[in-house]
């Protein structure tokens, strides 16, 4: 299938409104789980950069990911509680401003808005529920809750490229090659075929390669 993704800015007025929504329905989701645990959360990925996309041609829109970060719940609660009890706050909110309800995948809870008869999704949003952390040596570290689909629910540590990332993006910045990265990024979305490489990772691989190609890899070393 021929991909035609386009960039949509956070200013769009659609992609405030579906912003503003979220933002609501996590500060509802808050004060539902208040009495067991706490937790904050943060934008992340595309709304972030400003390199939200959709596909004009396809029936899949933009997204939106979130990581929900845990106060004082990692102690009392195995995984599986706190992603069933945040899915469950969540799922009791995100029906009245339209969504369905949250689907439970390996790393995220996600929720949709649909054009039901058009038979496709507006927008959706990805949550991630992390905990960050400092390592014996005095470094920064994060894991996320794993769900391998066979009932097993345990703390994960993210892969070593998404420590690298910020330096990588800052780099890129700093040698004004943040447009030329935008336009291979869609260049790799549009020529993407498998629903199983993930936004995220097509942005990591575009990183990587304007990092390679400009010597990024040269300076560190």
């Amino acid at each position: 299938m021929q991909h035609d993704f386009r960039y949509i800015s956070k200013n769009d007025p659609k992609v405030k409104k579906a912003y503003n929504d979220i933002l609501n329905i996590l500060k509802e989701a808050q004060d539902l789980v208040r009495k067991k645990f706490t937790f904050r959360f943060d934008v992340v990925g595309s709304y972030k950069r400003n390199m939200i996309t959709y596909d004009a041609k396809s029936n899949v829109g933009y997204d939106f990911d979130f990581n929900i970060e845990v106060n004082d719940g990692n102690g009392r609660y195995k995984p599986k509680q706190l992603k069933n009890m945040l899915q469950n706050a969540i799922d009791a909110v995100c029906v009245k401003y339209g969504y369905d309800h949250p689907e439970d995948s390996t790393r995220v809870l996600t929720i949709k808005m649909k054009n039901r008869k058009k038979s496709c999704i507006l927008h959706s949003c990805d949550f991630a529920i992390v905990n960050n952390y400092i390592d014996d040596d005095g470094y920064e570290g994060q894991e996320y809750i794993h769900n391998d689909k066979h009932g097993n629910y345990t703390w994960c540590e993210q892969p070593e490229g998404y420590y690298m990332l910020p330096d990588k993006i800052d780099w890129i910045k700093e040698n004004d090659l943040w447009d030329v990265m935008r336009k291979l990024y869609i260049e790799k979305k549009n020529g993407n075929n498998d629903s199983n490489v993930h936004s995220r990772t097509i942005f990591a691989v575009t990183v990587h390669e304007i990092c390679q190609k400009f010597g990024f890899y040269e300076e560190e070393n």
